[in-house]
């Protein structure tokens, strides 16, 4: 569960919407971790593997063709600017990100290894969508479209997730808080709404007092963070109870694909969140709280 902020701000998550919005003097730098697709993909059989840098051992990913797509994308976009030089790298990220730099006339990009082994169509929507928010152009929607139908195929998917067990980790600090045990409070509340049915997560307290993710369910490491910043006297006990419910909820009501799209708060979600006997209550006080507007996203 995140809080969108009123102020203006880089949002990266909704790429439909985000921009950069103060011009940086020397350097220009976005982080993409998602981004656009469609045209010929290759069929999902369930069996893509891409074999990182750190998996390929001594032989290291050849960047080139992710060079020259970027190479393409920039001739085609007709950028009214000198040709910059280009280096392209690999990097072993622990999830599906990629970053661009420009400095003078030098255009630095990282890219995900998990696109290594991409089709060059892939490579070029990935190229103009980073292109497209670094100079300010609107990213068109077959880029868009292609490049969300590769990363949310289901092979695509499962193998983001196998990289971020294995790279990633998750920083909390233990369940047992200075006002309340996040552990005890799972088991009530698995018991009271669950019929004890949810396994038990990973549960631990944000290591930053975060005012805008308050919980968030990670998949991937089958863990449930709450906020630090909830893990006081001023709090009463049910907004905690309703951020912990609401991510048991994430465990027991998947992600759902409609075509491209991620839904992450199906409409069997929002049914059963509903049913927290504070549920309007909560989200008022959090609003009250947070002097934002809520948003349900992870």
């Amino acid at each position: 569960m995140r809080l969108s902020t009123v102020a203006g701000g880089f949002d990266v998550h909704k790429l439909s919407h985000s921009r950069l919005l103060s011009p940086l003097p020397m350097i220009q730098q976005l982080s993409l971790p998602f981004g656009p697709t469609a045209q010929q993909l290759p069929p999902d059989d369930g069996h893509t593997q891409v074999e990182s840098a750190r998996d390929a051992g001594a032989r290291p990913l050849d960047p080139s063709a992710a060079a020259a797509a970027f190479v393409r994308v920039f001739r085609r976009m007709d950028l009214k600017r000198a040709l910059p030089e280009f280096k392209v790298e690999y990097r072993p990220y622990a999830g599906l990100r990629s970053t661009v730099h420009l400095r003078g006339n030098h255009l630095h990009a990282s890219i995900s290894d998990l696109l290594a082994d991409s089709p060059s169509i892939v490579l070029e929507a990935l190229a103009e969508i980073l292109l497209a928010k670094l100079f300010r152009r609107r990213v068109s929607r077959e880029a868009r479209e292609c490049y969300l139908a590769y990363i949310l195929k289901d092979s695509t998917r499962r193998r983001i997730e196998e990289v971020r067990r294995a790279r990633g980790y998750k920083r909390q600090v233990p369940a047992r808080g200075r006002c309340f045990d996040l552990a005890e409070m799972f088991t009530e509340l698995n018991a009271r709404y669950f019929q004890g049915q949810v396994q038990r997560p990973v549960l631990g307290w944000s290591a930053k007092r975060s005012r805008t993710v308050l919980g968030h369910y990670d998949s991937a490491h089958h863990s449930i963070t709450v906020s630090r910043w909830l893990d006081s006297p001023a709090v009463p006990r049910y907004l905690v109870e309703y951020i912990m419910f609401h991510e048991m909820l994430h465990i027991r009501c998947p992600v759902e694909r409609n075509g491209h799209r991620r839904i992450v708060h199906s409409r069997e979600f929002q049914k059963e969140e509903k049913k927290f006997p504070k549920y309007e209550q909560a989200r008022r006080r959090l609003k009250r709280l947070c002097g934002q507007s809520l948003e349900n996203r992870e």
